[in-house]
């Protein structure tokens, strides 16, 4: 990503009411797994390190991190996030069937090359771990902020379970996230594109996308939205939002199952 925003993101990332709400929608969904404390996770993309915080304190002893920026992984050392390094996504330093759970959030649409990411997150999988992907929705809300994302891709549903099963994975579930924000985020970038916003269609130096500082209130009750919407999910499908997930099984029997 663009350096100005990286360095944002990092300022913001862990009370920002977009990342603390997508945080909690992932840990739910990693607790609904149902795994034991003695369960290896990696998180692909981990940056200064608030989920892998949370996962080591609600008991999961074996975390490990990975970032391709230097800043995220050193922001997560000094916050006293052990094993964590710097890493290509699509490259990873680990043995075969690694990992009970990889977890990579936002991190598939910044890899040019997804097929080898896939296939790298797949490897380090243990026969019946688990893959939990968050991706950016439909490619026609594209807009500045991907382009300071330095995104090659939005997904939509099929397009992210069948990346998924061309892998060799089995997509046990998908779902859109963030449904409170699609209608208005659709609105809001159509308008821009009929207007020929420049912003949409070309890089600027400096630029921080839609990341946007709000005040106390105004984050916790767009969290607390978001909060309740990750509620939802625990029984149910989303069918639209401006993010879209999937979580794949590596076929093989559990260790234990």
């Amino acid at each position: 990503m663009d350096l100005t925003y990286e360095a944002k993101y990092h300022q913001v990332e862990e009370q920002h009411w977009w990342f603390a709400g997508r945080r909690d929608a992932v840990y739910d969904l990693v607790q609904g797994l149902g795994l034991g404390p003695e369960a290896a996770i990696l998180e692909v993309g981990c940056s200064g390190g608030p989920l892998l915080q949370r996962l080591r304190a609600a008991g999961y002893a074996d975390v490990s991190g990975i970032d391709v920026s230097g800043p995220a992984i050193a922001l997560a050392q000094a916050r006293g996030v052990p094993n964590v390094a710097v890493m290509d996504g699509a490259a990873l330093a680990f043995a075969d069937e690694r990992f009970d759970l990889v977890v990579a959030s936002d991190v598939l649409e910044h890899i040019a090359d997804e097929a080898r990411a896939l296939r790298e997150w797949t490897r380090v999988l243990r026969p019946g771990g688990r893959l939990l992907v968050f991706v950016p929705a439909h490619a026609y809300l594209w807009s500045a902020h991907d382009v300071v994302n330095h995104h090659f891709r939005r997904y939509s549903r099929s397009g992210l379970v069948g990346a998924l099963e061309r892998a060799g994975l089995r997509v046990r579930r998908s779902s859109f996230w963030n449904a409170a924000l699609y209608f208005p985020t659709a609105a809001l970038r159509l308008a821009k594109r009929l207007m020929h916003n420049p912003l949409d269609a070309a890089y600027q130096p400096g630029a921080t996308g839609d990341l946007h500082h709000f005040p106390g209130p105004a984050n916790r009750l767009l969290l607390a939205w978001l909060q309740g919407e990750n509620r939802l999910l625990r029984h149910f499908d989303l069918p639209l939002g401006v993010s879209v997930f999937a979580l794949a099984e590596k076929p093989g029997p559990a260790p234990g199952r």
